[in-house]
This record gives structure tokens, sequence and C-alpha cells, in this order.
């Protein structure tokens, strides 16, 4: 049984730490509104730019001959697999949601057949995935000393991605990453960014007939390598939000709990206290009698 200067020093260690998980909930909170603002501000620029690029493509057709980015390298036997994760912990299940969808993919992928590759983007996603796939990891991305993310740093993702393509190291690249809904839910969500899935096929065609200055092709070999930053910025913006949510509702359980075990814990130690003056008392009034 532990001694009473024991169970003081756990209480005080607790307290200690409940001080940190408000202390580390009360920064969440604070830099989550903006990180939220930002990643709601992009939506509507990366979805409006998909879908000019669908009406584009659509106008050109099927081609074999289209740019790589949209028409695809003709095969589908290498699988590059985009992973976005955080730099840090401590938020709950918010990383490990986005390697699981990921390692389902590339699981299923190999029972295909196919071959996979990862491109990691944020320390914990490759601390994870290095375990299983550790060979399978050509380009790992830490952005641990950014404090404010850019389109730059997007920028120089896609240009690693696409010096990739040039160098055929892969047929189809999946982006990973998870899409802020609210406080208490993180998508994980993977989509399909070489080649390009357009979107608003299902609306019906314009009657109108466009004529593109300049033509449909230097539109698309402009526009495409933008689209494929931007999806990237957008997924970063996402998990940037999503994962100040994630730390905030884990630090508020873990505040919680921290509370739950100091009234635990205070009340194990009054209960032994008690104990120890009750015992003393029975051995002083038992001597006295004695005499």
């Amino acid at each position: 049984m532990p001694s009473l200067k024991d169970m003081r020093v756990r209480i005080a260690a607790t307290k200690a730490t409940q001080k940190i998980t408000k202390a580390m909930q009360m920064v969440a909170a604070s830099k989550l509104r903006r990180a939220q603002a930002t990643a709601e501000a992009a939506r509507p620029y990366a979805e409006q730019m998909g879908k000019v690029l669908g009406n584009i493509a659509r106008a050109v057709g099927d081609r074999s001959d289209g740019p790589r980015l949209l028409a695809g390298t003709g095969a589908d036997n290498t699988h590059l697999l985009l992973v976005c994760t955080a730099e840090r912990g401590l938020c709950g299940p918010f990383n490990s949601a986005i390697v699981r969808l990921a390692r389902e993919r590339a699981n299923t992928l190999i029972a295909q057949g196919k071959e996979v590759k990862f491109f990691c983007v944020g320390r914990k996603g490759y601390e994870q995935l290095r375990r299983q796939y550790e060979k399978q990891i050509i380009e790992h991305i830490e952005l641990r000393a950014v404090r404010t993310l850019t389109f730059e740093h997007a920028e120089d993702i896609a240009d690693k991605i696409l010096r990739l393509l040039e160098q055929h190291a892969f047929d189809v690249c999946t982006l990973f990453f998870s899409r802020f809904k609210s406080v208490i839910a993180q998508i994980p969500t993977a989509r399909q960014v070489i080649p390009l899935e357009l979107t608003g096929e299902n609306e019906p065609a314009a009657t109108a007939a466009y004529e593109y200055e300049p033509d449909e092709d230097e539109i698309l070999a402009e526009l495409l390598p933008r689209n494929l930053a931007v999806q990237i910025y957008r997924a970063l913006l996402e998990n940037a939000a999503s994962f100040y949510g994630a730390q905030m509702t884990a630090m508020d359980n873990a505040t919680r709990n921290a509370g739950d075990m100091i009234r635990k814990q205070t009340l194990s130690y009054n209960r032994t206290r008690q104990a120890m003056i009750t015992k003393e008392l029975i051995e002083i009034i038992s001597g006295a009698e004695a005499l």
C-alpha cells in the first residue's frame, strides 16, 4: 500500500497534467477558429476549379494524346498514395484514421497485383506507415517548422509529384487527408488526383457552344498542374482544421479524466489518512487503559 507521501505526489502530478491538457485545449480552440475559416474559404475555389476543368475536358473529349494529368498514362499498374497527416500527436484517432484508410487501400491494391508506393506528408503518418511499408515509401516531407501553411508549400509537393510522373514512377495518384466537418467529426477522405476525376459529370450538358481562347489544350496545360497544387493545399488546410478540432476534443476528454482521477485519488488519500489517525488513537487509548 502506498504511503501518504506517495499519494500526495501522485495527486500533485495528476493536477499538473490536468493544467497542461487544459492549456492545450484552450490553445487548440483558439487556433481552430482561424484554421476552420481558412479551410472553408478554400473549398469554393477548389470545387469551382474542378468544375471548370470538367467542362473543358468534356469539350475536348476522350483523347489518348491528352495531358497525362487528365488522361493518365494509359496503365493502372503502379499507384502512388499521397498520405497527408499531422506533425504532432495528442489528437485522438486523427492520424491513425487517415493511415488506416490508406493502409486499407494499399492492401486492396496489393491483393489485386498492383504496385503501391507512398508519398508521406507529415511525421505521424510516416512513422506509422514505415512499420509495414518502409520499402514502399519513396518520399517524406515534414512541415514541423512551418507555422503558417501557404500555397507555396503545396506547390513544392505538387512539383515533386509532377517530377515523379515525368519519370514514369506511377500511373495513378490518390490523395488521403481528413475533411473537417465539425469539432467532433473529421472524415478521412481519399481523392484521386492523377488522372483527375472530373466533377459535375451528372450535370445537364450546356446548350450553348463555347469557344476557348487560347484553345482547350493550352488552358488544360496551364490549369491542370495548378489544380493539383490547389487540391493538395486544400487537403493541408482541411487537415489543419481537423487536427485542431481533434486535439481540442482529445484534450477536453483528458482534462475530464484527470479531474475524475484527482477526485478518486483524493478520496483514497483521505480514507487512508483517516484510517491511520484512527489506528494511532486506538493505540494511544489502549496504552492508557493498560496503565
